[in-house]
């Protein structure tokens, strides 16, 4: 799934490229790909034909486009906006119309100005477009009504450290379930979770409850240190699905120190990575310098 640095990645993109254009048209050729907009197809292009594309917004791993009805820079923020679930294979492309259509074109959204268009793409479906009202979100600003919840992410210039580090420690779960959990800390997944962890010598499990303030600042750092080099390197591509608005693909997969390196030796102390189940997924560390605690949560 996308994190943070993926996400922001697209964002910067659609900011340079579509914002303060004015919709001509919206085709969906899949329904799936809209399903998150309640009042369908029809309503879904209906209330974006016309309008002007303010700014491109992101917290966390979530994505939207403000609309507005006029280019004018005051009237750039509106008071709805697209929100875009790129889910694990979706990509929002902007591609010259004489470009051949994707394979998996999902939702064609066509200019008044016939530059190019923005084609959402996605290969499993799992992703998706909707309309939604802005509405006021926990942590302060705006945010489309579906992920008002989400608190803000460590890259964020509002983010608090030692609010963030007071939720962790709250959570009575163990450390990577909390740096996972949307609602305490966003935009971290699991690949810059392990990052994180390995970078600040903690293991996944430790429980919140025994974790010092000090500890709770080092891991949170950690990730922003971690995600903003990844996000200088485009994001982490393991496959064709994860690119930017261009179709270009990140590298920073080069750089992970803990993450899918099972067996292979720790870039600090050369033991083996161990490979541990986790949520369904898969959790990566040292066992040399980030040691099991003795209670742990699983």
């Amino acid at each position: 799934m996308p994190e943070l640095p993926e996400v922001e990645v697209v964002r910067r993109g659609l900011a340079d490229h579509v914002a303060g254009r004015r919709i001509a048209a919206v085709t969906v050729a899949h329904p799936r790909s809209i399903r998150r907009h309640a009042a369908g197809a029809a309503d879904f292009t209906g209330r974006l034909a016309g309008r002007v594309i303010g700014a491109a917004r992101r917290r966390g791993k979530y994505l939207w486009l403000e609309l507005a009805d006029s280019a004018a820079a005051e009237a750039t923020q509106g008071d709805d906006a697209v929100l875009a679930h790129l889910g694990m294979s979706g990509q929002m492309l902007v591609a010259d119309h004489e470009q051949p259509d994707e394979k998996h074109l999902r939702v064609r959204i066509t200019f008044d100005d016939d530059g190019p268009e923005l084609r959402f793409v996605d290969q499993r479906t799992f992703g998706g477009l909707s309309a939604h009202p802005l509405a006021p979100a926990v942590g302060g600003g705006l945010l489309p009504e579906p992920v008002a919840h989400i608190a803000r992410d460590p890259m964020d210039p509002a983010f608090s450290l030692d609010d963030a580090v007071a939720g962790i420690r709250r959570r009575r779960t163990g450390l990577k379930r909390a740096l996972l959990d949307q609602t305490v800390v966003s935009g971290i997944g699991n690949i810059y979770a392990d990052e994180a962890l390995w970078r600040a010598k903690l293991h996944w499990a430790r429980p919140t409850e025994n974790l010092t303030r000090a500890q709770g600042r080092a891991v949170l750092t950690a990730a922003a240190g971690v995600m903003d080099e990844a996000l200088a390197q485009g994001g982490t591509s393991f496959d064709a699905l994860y690119v930017n608005v261009n179709g270009a693909s990140g590298y920073f997969d080069r750089s992970l120190n803990a993450y899918g390196r099972a067996d292979r030796p720790c870039p600090r102390c050369g033991t083996p990575i161990r490979r541990d189940p986790f949520m369904n997924r898969s959790s990566f560390s040292c066992p040399r310098c980030q040691p099991r605690p003795r209670t742990a949560h699983p």
